[in-house]
């Protein structure tokens, strides 16, 4: 039953019987352990070669001797259970190999420059835009926002709806929606104070941070847009 185990996890038949020899009789020379298996020497010590590579024996050189000793099983145990779970946290990696789950793309931005690019890809949506922001954190860092990128989506007929903190910023950027070609609703800004903006169009969700240095980034992928979206919606029905 044991070579059979063996045998199941990979071991060919003479490897098992080698190791199980081996395991009986402890740290010993290649000579003792083709006898105790019942193999001869020079397929033993071919197969010892390949049990020491697989991990299942160790050898040291004492004097002009070459022992070998079997890995305890448990330690084996182990280190199978470690490789299967790298395994399972390997399968979304080899599931994209196949084609079977696309991978993410995410683009880094760095300051204003960088920030401008980021609102530059949302000119090309095809979708609504949907948006979290800090009214007030874009137009510190970018003046001339409203003049250079909300005429510019305005002009391409690309429609906003946002949410953002109650705030004197907040409310004069919803008294401008009609003619910004957008619906802004509010939320307590006591309760939910963004420091940062999300916008979700077509397959992407782009996040930029208004901390002292400016920073976004671009993910592009349908699932992560497609839960972003769903989770906006709910935002939405509870904000005013």
């Amino acid at each position: 039953m044991l070579q059979k185990i063996l045998e199941n996890i990979g071991l060919t038949e003479k490897e098992a019987k080698i190791y199980l020899a081996m395991i009986e009789l402890g740290e010993t020379v290649v000579s003792a352990i083709a006898n105790k298996a019942g193999v001869n020497r020079v397929t033993t010590y071919d197969s010892v070669d390949k049990l020491t590579q697989k991990g299942f024996a160790t050898k040291r050189k004492t004097g002009k001797k070459l022992l070998f000793t079997a890995v305890d099983p448990q330690i084996i145990s182990l280190d199978f259970r470690a490789r299967a779970r790298d395994l399972r946290k390997s399968i979304p990696d080899f599931k994209r190999l196949k084609g079977e789950m696309p991978r993410p793309e995410v683009r880094y931005f760095e300051g204003l420059s960088g920030i401008k690019q980021m609102y530059l890809d949302t000119l090309s949506s095809k979708t609504e835009i949907l948006n979290y922001s800090d009214s007030e954190g874009i137009r510190h860092h970018w003046p001339d926002h409203d003049e250079e990128y909300v005429k510019a989506r305005v002009k391409k007929k690309i429609y906003l709806r946002g949410i953002c903190p109650n705030d004197e910023h907040g409310m004069k950027v919803r008294s401008q929606d009609w003619d910004c070609h957008r619906e802004i609703r509010l939320i307590p800004k006591d309760q939910y104070d963004f420091s940062n903006e999300i916008n979700i169009y077509d397959n992407k969700v782009a996040i930029i941070s208004y901390d002292k240095t400016l920073v976004g980034i671009l993910i592009e992928n349908a699932s992560i847009a497609n839960t972003q979206r769903a989770i906006f919606k709910m935002a939405w029905q509870f904000a005013r």
